[in-house]
């Protein structure tokens, strides 16, 4: 594993924070929404982090974890035009929900993947990107996904 860049430094930083802000923000206000302070600082560190994952091509060129911050960077887009200008009519708030907690998602991938590769520094626990450990918590983040999405949808409902 390649060592980290002060790019990488930077958009690791940002990316934890914004997975930390970003669980606050679902306990505290059941949705990510940009009428809510936290979820604004989640919207826009995920912003900045899925940008900086652009930049950082150490680990073989263009792979999964730039097609992931293409995907955040469009879920953001898509997420904001539907809460702010109501762009999808009544379905609206619940695109919102799918697409935002869609970037956490996408957060959670490369960084259950980066943290598995380099840790422990002197023996990671993973080698390899095909180690079944990853797919076990990709399935395990999919799953949660959905059933938050679910939650969510419900609590909009109501």
């Amino acid at each position: 594993m390649p060592t980290i860049t002060l790019l990488g430094w930077l958009h690791t930083i940002l990316g934890v924070f914004a997975i930390l802000i970003g669980f606050y923000t679902l306990a505290k206000n059941k949705v990510i929404q940009i009428q809510y302070k936290s979820g604004k600082i989640y919207l826009f560190t995920t912003l900045i982090t899925a940008l900086t994952a652009l930049g950082i091509y150490h680990q073989g060129g263009f792979n999964m974890a730039h097609i992931l911050a293409i995907l955040t960077l469009l879920a953001i887009l898509v997420g904001v035009s539907a809460e702010k200008y109501k762009l999808f009519g009544n379905l609206s708030p619940y695109i919102q929900v799918v697409c935002f907690s869609g970037t956490l998602l996408f957060h959670m991938i490369p960084a259950i993947t980066d943290g598995l590769r380099r840790l422990p520094i002197d023996a990671p626990i993973v080698n390899d990107i095909q180690d079944p450990l990853l797919l076990k918590f990709y399935i395990c983040f999919l799953a949660t996904y959905s059933l938050g999405v679910i939650m969510q949808i419900s609590y909009l409902r109501k």
